[in-house]
């Protein structure tokens, strides 16, 4: 009993440790305009203008590229994707594109691009923008083609749960829903401008160092391993982000019945989390110095348009909805965010990196499936997933399976899949895990093959085999039993 408990004993603190670092580095700035993003989705914009440009009837040349398009300009995690995701397609989005959205924005979106290529190299980021591309658009067609039934379905219940108005969107919600968009780049984008302190004041804290430190061994902090750690600002950070959810609850959860003061409580609070989130807090020398960045410049002039615009240019009715609908998505998906993250922090105390690293020497099947597996079951943030590539390829890894682990990372973390299945069903989520894996794995042996000098000739055969198996197993799979149709 007492050898299994010092096993568990770690593997259980390593679980908190994940969670709290995450909790504090990337759910204020990153998931929580996600959250406000996906309820203005839902309740503000008509369904005719997700459809005209992402309906499962529009045209495939428009659908999918813009799907593409508008995921490659947000630089953020698959779990802030994640909620984006569940808000244009409740509002009436196609499977097809949105899955499409779904896997290309953490993958290849623009900062990740050039990051690996600074990092790692030009010639794997273009060959991780290609076939996310590629792959992204081929996994949304096939998730429509097997799912077609269920997507039609879907769209008819958008048409009774929205109506077919034929409203245009009007110029202050989508004025409003561009504010947030810019909040969420302005807190998430990793620039100079914006991280950068331009103003700073110290307070004269001695114990701030000493606190640190006891932080520091609490959460370890080590970029090179993806372990984040949490400062004293992140410790309050969290003790806000606790008395937001409490103060939710009473404001928010019967909002229908109108504002109360415990509404706006939650929202005062939460603006102020936000701009304390967006400042430069550092222990130095003998005190603590506060910096006033261009990221709170940013937050705070986002967060005084999004004021004026939700209570002087939006009707009662739209704001309760609005308030509804992000509550309601944070009530469906952050309690499995927690489950997620907490789990994938034991699991990265119990599975060694060497483990994956020694199976990804080569550019081989089960390389390629080592990179993918190691993609889901170590997650990092987007971005830290690519000095924790550096650092692989230095020990040994192929270059093909480190492909497979760049795109899959983002996309198959477990709290995403989780999240995932409680939007669109586990028989789907099911199926678009399996073709990320597959697809993840073709992309690494088809790069890694390259990579080795592979003539191309022969790297066309073996992929165009590849694509005739795969088209009669969908064939055969979108004729399934009408049993499945509709999980």
């Amino acid at each position: 009993m007492d050898v299994f408990l010092e096993w568990l004993l770690p593997v259980v603190f390593g679980g908190v440790r994940n969670l709290v670092a995450y909790l504090a580095a990337h759910v204020l700035l990153c998931l929580l305009p996600a959250f406000f993003i996906a309820g203005a989705m839902s309740a503000l914009i008509p369904k005719e203008t997700i459809t005209r440009f992402l309906g499962r009837s529009s045209s495939k040349r428009v659908s999918y590229p813009a799907a593409a398009a508008a995921g490659s300009l947000l630089a953020v995690c698959s779990c802030t994707i994640v909620p984006l995701f569940a808000g244009i397609h409740k509002k009436g989005a196609g499977l097809g594109p949105a899955i499409t959205f779904l896997f290309f924005a953490p993958a290849a979106n623009i900062l990740a691009l050039v990051y690996t290529g600074g990092v790692i190299g030009v010639d794997l980021a273009a060959a991780r923008f290609i076939l996310s591309l590629v792959f992204g658009i081929g996994i949304g067609l096939i998730m429509a083609l097997v799912f077609h039934a269920d997507d039609e379905a879907h769209d008819r219940a958008t048409d009774t749960l929205f109506g077919a108005s034929g409203q245009a969107m009007g110029r202050m919600p989508l004025l409003f829903l561009g504010v947030w968009v810019i909040l969420l780049l302005a807190g998430t984008l990793k620039l100079g401008l914006l991280t950068g302190a331009h103003w700073h004041l110290d307070l004269p804290l001695a114990a701030a160092r000493d606190w640190q430190a006891r932080l520091d061994a609490l959460v370890p902090y080590d970029a090179a391993r993806g372990e984040e750690g949490i400062s004293l600002q992140g410790v309050a950070l969290i003790v806000l982000l606790v008395a937001i959810g409490v103060c939710a609850w009473r404001g928010l959860e019967n909002i229908q019945d109108g504002v109360s003061r415990w509404t706006r409580l939650t929202l005062g609070l939460t603006w102020a989390t936000l701009l304390f989130a967006a400042v430069s807090i550092q222990p130095v020398g003998d005190g603590l110095r506060i910096g006033l960045t261009g990221k709170f410049l940013g937050v705070a002039a986002s967060l005084a348009v999004i004021h004026l615009i939700a209570w002087r240019r939006l009707q009662r009715e739209a704001l309760q909805d609005w308030l509804w609908e992000s509550w309601r998505f944070v009530k469906q998906i952050f309690p499995l965010l927690v489950l997620g993250v907490f789990i994938v922090g034991m699991m990265r105390v119990v599975i060694r990196p060497e483990w994956i690293e020694a199976l990804a020497g080569t550019n081989s099947v089960t390389g390629n499936v080592a990179g993918v597996a190691f993609g889901v079951v170590m997650y990092f943030p987007t971005l830290v997933e690519v000095p924790i590539a550096r650092m692989f390829l230095d020990l040994g890894m192929h270059r093909g399976p480190l492909l497979a682990y760049l795109m899959s990372d983002p996309e198959l973390s477990l709290q995403s899949i989780l999240i995932i299945s409680a939007i669109i069903g586990r028989v789907k989520t099911a199926a678009y895990v399996g073709l990320v894996a597959l697809f993840s794995a073709v992309a690494g042996l088809t790069y890694g093959a390259w990579v080795d000098g592979m003539p191309m000739l022969e790297i066309a055969l073996w992929l165009a085999l590849f694509i005739l198996a795969l088209a009669a197993l969908i064939a055969r799979a979108s004729r399934r039993p009408a049993s499945l149709k509709g999980v």
